[in-house]
């Protein structure tokens, strides 16, 4: 017998965003995402806050953006349904810098995000989008759970190497709009493969390009939709690693959930076989 992943309530799709750099143009983009019922994670600098003497522009105006102060960024974020993750402390180009450099720039910046919110952060955006081995040692001794890259794969895949986790498109992507109509398209055959919608860039490109009115109808498209699980990229991970400790018989016909999370199947043939697996509990199909 066969199954598949669900996401939360048994949806197959999930939906999340990803954007770099704590800048103003962040501040008009989190209404955005709130208005329309949106959740993404926001990885910044901790050692780039805006620390200038003279006055500060309006840190709501949609046309220019600058790095947020560490006030600015901390009300943004303190009480938000978002998730505040590593972008390193500085921004440099991590796969050219020693071991000891890039640990250091991406645990600093995790110590002083956790200060600030007073949670864990196990997430992680790569400056620059560039990796290699070193980095990822690095990552990984900082007790970063996943790490995204600039790779766009134009596809809707769960991530197997979470920490060279590519993304589904940047928001400049011409195909972003057909992306997110094959994103709700349904399935002509059962069971489908459970789809992730990844979408990642930096808020100030809207403010540059004066083109906010694509993540608002990117917005408009996809939000309210019962179908899909709006979640941040941590949740994701969580919930997607959780899934693959179910213990399952070999006949395929006895689940065991031993995490603290409630888990969905699909079990041969899709939606109308959707089964909720309890946290800590057995379930027979």
């Amino acid at each position: 017998m066969n199954y598949l992943l669900r996401f939360p309530g048994g949806r197959v799709r999930a939906l999340t965003f990803s954007y770099d750099d704590g800048v103003t143009a962040d501040i008009p983009l989190v209404k955005i995402f709130d208005d329309y019922g949106l959740k993404g994670t926001f990885n910044i600098n901790t050692g780039l806050f805006y620390k200038g003497d003279d006055p500060l522009p309006d840190s709501y105006n949609t046309t220019v953006s600058r790095r947020m102060t560490r006030e600015e960024t901390y009300n943004l974020f303190a009480n938000s349904s978002h998730e505040v993750a590593v972008h390193s402390l500085t921004h440099p180009e991590l796969h050219q810098c020693p071991i000891e450099r890039a640990t250091y720039e991406i645990l600093i910046d995790r110590i002083n995000i956790e200060e600030m919110f007073g949670g864990i952060c196990r997430g992680m955006a790569y400056p620059y989008g560039n990796t290699s081995d070193t980095a990822v040692k690095a990552i990984a001794a900082s007790g970063i759970a996943y790490a995204r890259t600039t790779v766009s794969t134009e596809k809707f895949d769960i991530p197997t190497d979470w920490l060279r986790m590519p993304a589904t498109c940047h928001h400049k992507n011409p195909r972003l709009m057909e992306l997110a109509d094959k994103f709700l398209a349904d399935p002509k055959s059962q069971p489908t493969t459970p789809k992730l919608f990844y979408i990642w860039g930096h808020s100030y490109e809207f403010c540059h390009d004066q083109n906010w009115d694509v993540i608002i109808k990117l917005a408009e498209k996809l939000a309210h939709n019962d179908t899909i699980w709006y979640a941040t990229n941590i949740e994701i991970y969580n919930y997607v690693r959780d899934f693959y400790r179910l213990e399952v018989s070999c006949d395929g016909k006895i689940f065991h959930n031993p995490t603290n999370t409630d888990l969905f199947v699909a079990i041969s043939k899709g939606e109308d076989g959707t089964v909720k697996i309890p946290a800590g509990e057995t379930v027979r199909i």
